[in-house]
């Protein structure tokens, strides 16, 4: 299928079930915070978000060593060499649970510097505390590596470590916030739980199942030299992607705690909820492409690479200006949602007026970077990654910080822009150096 059915409706097949899988959990991501907000106040809302660069590292880890792994077991797996993609898929997950276990003793040891890096005020200290560290208990569990799955094309169960694990989630969180009393505990507990159901469920699907091209064995575990250069020099940049993610958010909350105070990180708490939720098929579409490029790539078929490539761009791009405009005329019913009337839900709606520009063109980054690195040519995703977070993002948060609130919001939309203008330049390089 990856190698012979038409580009568009392949797209559609694999991004329609991609963007199912990650908007599921868009859907948690408001309904937690909908939870939280209403069974614990703003003040937990903000506690949540400035805790969220935990989550952000983990993920930064997970796919890094995902977009790696699913990158050579694509291409493994295009080129005819199974032993070759379930050694990829064994030294990824011993990278991870190795970097996992580093960052849970680390963090746990170092709680109370890392609650002042991320910018916890009193005001928001202990809940910001309670979050984090179960957060930090559960990061073992923090993944079930869908990446790998879909790069053998195997799309209905990557999207069910997606599905499932939400589901528990969402039904997890009314009963510890509400139920048992348990406030912002109760929301990590409900992250961790649905965490573990995805672990669970993946180590089920590599390490048990027999109806799949390759098997882990134990022999796969162990550390092999050429595959983790491969490995990790192809899935670092979705490392530096989102530990630079992290550092913006951990200087945006910052930034926003000094010129706004619990207001205005509360209004940006929501508004990146609802970013999340919104940004889900953006995110779809570059991972629905991932295993049609790698597959395509490793057997040459490169007309097929670049048509998917084209396909691509032209739907987030449209996606990106509908969702847009959609928010921006609906931001108050959405604001709503979450905060009653007052000032913390006035300047959420000017927040997310401005931040909404940049959905538009929010999709095209992180697509041209997944686009390289399945080719396995990361030296574009490497400049994108730091180029667009120490040229662009950081600076305009910094630069337009002395305007207040107003200016981190226009900061946030116009790195979206020029980030994306980056990126379309740097894969003009990349389409030089084609050889397609």
């Amino acid at each position: 299928m990856l190698g012979s059915r038409p580009i568009g409706r392949l797209l559609w097949h694999t991004c329609s079930q991609t963007t199912l899988s990650v908007g599921v959990y868009g859907i948690y991501a408001l309904t937690n915070a909908w939870f939280v907000a209403r069974g614990v106040g703003a003040d937990a809302m903000a506690a949540v978000n400035l805790a969220a660069p935990v989550l952000l590292i983990l993920g930064a880890v997970s796919t890094t060593v995902g977009a790696g792994g699913a990158s050579l077991v694509s291409r493994r797996l295009g080129a005819d060499d199974p032993a070759g993609a379930a050694r990829a898929t064994g030294n990824a997950f011993a990278v991870f649970w190795l970097a996992a276990a580093l960052i849970t003793v680390t963090g746990l040891l170092a709680i109370e510097p890392l609650l002042t890096a991320l910018g916890a005020d009193p005001a928001t200290r202990g809940l910001t505390r309670d979050y984090t560290i179960v957060l930090l208990c559960g990061a073992i569990v923090s993944t079930g590596f869908s990446s790998l799955v879909r790069a053998e094309g195997r799309l209905r169960f990557s999207t069910m470590l997606w599905v499932v694990p939400v589901l528990v989630q969402i039904a997890l969180d009314p009963l510890l916030i509400f139920g048992l009393g348990w406030g912002v505990r109760g929301a990590a507990l409900g992250t961790v739980g649905g965490q573990a159901v995805s672990a669970a469920m993946s180590i089920w699907f590599f390490f048990l199942q027999r109806d799949r091209p390759y098997r882990i064995t134990r022999a796969d575990l162990r550390p092999h030299g050429p595959t983790l250069h491969a490995l990790i020099g192809v899935g670092a940049p979705s490392f530096l992607a989102g530990f630079g993610a992290t550092l913006v958010a951990v200087l945006v909350n910052n930034t926003l705690s000094h010129v706004g105070g619990a207001t205005a990180l509360a209004a940006y708490a929501v508004c990146a909820r609802i970013q999340t939720f919104v940004m889900m098929p953006q995110l779809g579409i570059s991972q629905g492409l991932q295993p049609i490029v790698g597959y395509n790539a490793g057997r040459g078929l490169y007309h097929r690479v670049a048509r998917a490539r084209t396909l691509s761009l032209g739907a987030t791009v449209i996606y990106g200006a509908l969702a847009a405009g959609a928010v921006i005329v609906g931001v108050g019913p959405l604001v709503a949602l979450f905060l009653p009337d007052g000032d913390a839900a006035t300047t959420t709606q000017h927040a997310l007026r401005i931040i909404a520009i940049g959905f538009v063109a929010a999709g095209v980054t992180p697509l041209i970077s997944a686009y390289s690195q399945s080719l396995g040519r990361p030296a574009i995703s490497y400049a994108i990654s730091i180029g667009t977070l120490v040229v662009v993002k950081a600076p305009l948060v910094i630069a337009l910080a002395h305007i207040g609130a107003t200016g981190v919001w226009t900061a946030l939309a116009l790195g979206e822009i020029l980030s994306a203008l980056v990126a379309v330049i740097l894969l003009r390089r990349l389409r030089l150096g084609y050889r397609g």
